[in-house]
């Protein structure tokens, strides 16, 4: 196996482990949870925002704790700790108990994305970059699909049983990568460019894509957190039916890095963004216009493919914007505006679904906020179109 390779499944762990699994599995467990009396609705749609507070505080402390403890400490401290949340939710202890783990896992899991990705990515050629990169982040799109599938058939038997069956999936992957790559993770050479940091920056186009970036986290949040449950109990449609619409989400969202780096190499990174954010849009307003399965299943495979995908084209935007020696400054700001926007949607959210007792008016909602994206982003590539 390549170094290439090798890196590149090591990131996807990260980002398999960090997204797919600490944050994406609970998604489909919503309604077993409550059917199982451990929650209410309310209560387990609060405890999967609380994970996205941890995302936030994740993000905004991941860089600051490698310059103090080093990136292996960090990377396998978040690794052992997101493996830990797993099997601890497997513990009908409480919502205090739940809610400690969520955000727990919410904090490794951003960590393990941010410090992770740029682990792997950093230590290859240029030349095998995008392979790599498609590896990396074809990880999300492989964990929401294995949270999918594991659950529907685990849920049956009890919502312990499928914590813990995804702990034993997390440990195997999360102990190859510790052993197999990152115990050995090479240091990188210092830097010795002076870069281009005196030249002006496009302040307005950089402010623009990152303002996209973060509505771009607030419109997708319903999907992310309440589609299984809208389909399983608020359509009636039971949980099975939910689940396979949520591996349907996984399997656009492992098409979604390929198809975002066609896109760009088509029409450049931020018209690309533009047309992403457009789709998106309109992906996510399907399910207020129309209940039928086919609007269903196409809003689960496009908003799932452009979740990756979106994240691909906004790397991208920035990279094609910024010189090298502040692509990694400005990826954070992105990050943290991503993170936040997540945050501040989860929590408005889950209080708009407890005020109005329907998950519906929240596509509309997060469908407007993906409009005022993709009108970003136009406006980005209008004012800087190089």
């Amino acid at each position: 196996m390549s170094s290439a390779t090798r890196l590149g499944l090591a990131g996807g762990v990260c980002t398999l482990l960090g997204i797919g699994l600490a944050r994406f599995a609970y998604t489909p467990l919503i309604p077993a949870l409550v059917e199982a009396h451990w929650f209410s609705s309310h209560a387990a749609a609060y405890l999967g925002a609380i994970n996205l507070l941890g995302y936030l505080i994740g993000a905004a402390t991941a860089h600051r704790a490698t310059l103090i403890v080093g990136v292996r400490t960090v990377l396998a401290a978040c690794l052992l700790l997101t493996v830990a949340s797993l099997y601890a939710c497997a513990l009908d202890w409480g919502a205090i108990w739940y809610g400690f783990w969520r955000l727990t896992c919410g904090i490794t899991g951003a960590m393990l994305v941010v410090v992770g990705v740029p682990a792997a990515l950093s230590r290859v050629d240029v030349g095998a970059r995008a392979y790599t990169s498609a590896l990396v982040f074809t990880g999300i799109g492989l964990g929401i699909m294995a949270s999918g599938t594991v659950v529907p058939w685990l849920a049956d038997v009890g919502v312990a049983p499928t914590w813990l069956a995804l702990g034993g999936v997390a440990t195997v992957l999360a102990g190859w990568a510790w052993f197999a790559v990152f115990v050995n993770l090479a240091p990188l050479p210092r830097s010795t460019s002076h870069g281009h940091s005196a030249a002006p920056l496009p302040a307005l186009a950089l402010f623009l894509v990152i303002a996209a970036y973060g509505l771009d986290a607030a419109g997708f949040v319903p999907h992310t957190l309440f589609w299984v449950d809208y389909i399983a109990r608020e359509l009636g449609e039971g949980l099975k039916t939910g689940s396979g619409y949520w591996v349907l989400f996984g399997l656009g969202a492992m098409c979604g890095p390929v198809v975002a780096g066609f896109m760009a190499s088509r029409l450049r990174f931020r018209p690309a963004l533009a047309l992403a954010l457009t789709i998106k849009t309109i992906a996510v307003l399907l399910p207020v216009l129309s209940t039928h399965a086919i609007a269903l299943g196409l809003s689960s495979f496009f908003v799932g493919m452009l979740i990756p995908g979106a994240v691909t084209l906004t790397s991208g935007a920035i990279a094609a914007l910024v010189p090298p020696d502040r692509q990694q400054q400005l990826w954070g700001w992105a990050t943290l505006s991503f993170a936040l926007a997540q945050a501040a949607g989860a929590y408005g959210m889950s209080w708009g679904y407890e005020v109005l007792g329907s998950y519906r008016p929240l596509f509309a909602i997060a469908a407007a906020a993906l409009a005022l994206a993709s009108i970003s982003a136009t406006a980005a590539a209008l004012r800087h179109p190089r």
